[in-house]
């Protein structure tokens, strides 16, 4: 890897090299390499892009690296990840793209995630979306992430886009069983005239399952959000979907939470709130020496901590 590839890879990932362990590290459209351990197992897929994972009934305390890198200008791509969890595994999924465009072309990675995560196991996964470079081509990335929580299941995601993204369209699809719990945490912030839109629909099938759904973001300058979550109670359930947004400039935010009950003892709440920072929040930090700015970058990076 070269020293952009490798800034995509800390930024992404949080590493600086190829990680010990098992891995699946994808480079300018090519599988760049992979490597399995005794208890998770990664097959390269023969019909499309992508690879397989299939983690062994039990496994506890091991972690994953998937991350994606696109370096080379005008590159576009469409990668399906299918991801089986078994029983009774407490493991730790971290994936991520990173993309360095300094050519006129687009520069273009989607992503299809699908979990399938068996009775009394935990995941914790993570993704970030990175962008940079100073050409005129766009980054895009399209990640969509499919998940089924079987009996007792627990999934927490950490999602996070902060910086270079020009146009993404996130969507994500979940439909859970007894007792299952799914946890969700978005962080985005975007600038310039960039695009975000971002999907939830969950479905509560299961007596007992629960769904906690937040996003918060910060939209600056001339850009552009959408977010749009469906939480669906077909049980006796528990489901929270939340949206707060810090808006700036000539920034438009759109927010459309949506909760359906089709049970009788299904609890579904879903609130939303869009805002700019408050003036004495900025006065209170420049009495303490702060310029403005620095200010406004203070409270931001409280908000999306």
């Amino acid at each position: 890897m070269d020293k952009i590839q490798q800034n995509l890879l800390e930024q992404v990932a949080g590493i600086h090299e190829v990680p010990a362990g098992a891995y699946s590290l994808r480079i300018n459209g090519k599988l760049h390499g992979k490597n399995s351990s005794e208890n998770i197992e990664i097959v390269q897929k023969t019909d499309k892009p992508g690879i397989d994972i299939y983690i062994k009934a039990g496994t506890k305390n091991e972690s994953m690296h998937i991350p994606v890198i696109l370096s080379q200008t005008g590159l576009k791509e469409l990668v399906y990840n299918d991801f089986h969890i078994g029983e009774d595994c407490d493991v730790t999924i971290v994936a991520g793209c990173g993309i360095h465009n300094g050519g006129s072309k687009n520069s273009e990675h989607s992503g299809v995630h699908s979990f399938f995560v068996s009775k009394n196991a935990k995941l914790k996964y993570i993704e970030k979306h990175y962008g940079e470079g100073d050409g005129e081509g766009k980054n895009v990335m399209n990640p969509e992430t499919y998940v089924e929580l079987a009996e007792n299941a627990y999934m927490e995601m950490e999602t996070a886009q902060i910086k270079g993204v020009d146009s993404t369209d996130r969507i994500t699809r979940a439909k859970l069983s007894k007792n299952a719990t799914l946890t969700v945490r978005e962080k985005i912030m975007t600038h310039g005239s960039q695009y975000a839109r971002t999907e939830f629909d969950v479905e509560l099938n299961g007596e007992g399952s629960g769904a906690h759904v937040v996003s918060r973001s910060v939209a600056c300058d001339r850009s552009l959000q959408e977010f749009i979550s469906r939480v669906k109670g077909n049980s006796c359930c528990n489901g929270h979907t939340e949206c707060d947004a810090i808006i700036m400039n000539n920034a438009t935010v759109k927010a459309i939470p949506e909760i359906l009950a089709e049970h009788p003892d299904a609890s579904l709440i879903h609130e939303a709130a869009i805002g700019k920072i408050a003036g004495e929040q900025l006065v209170k930090l420049m009495t303490l020496g702060l310029t403005e700015k620095e200010a406004e970058e203070e409270i931001v990076n409280g908000f999306l901590r």
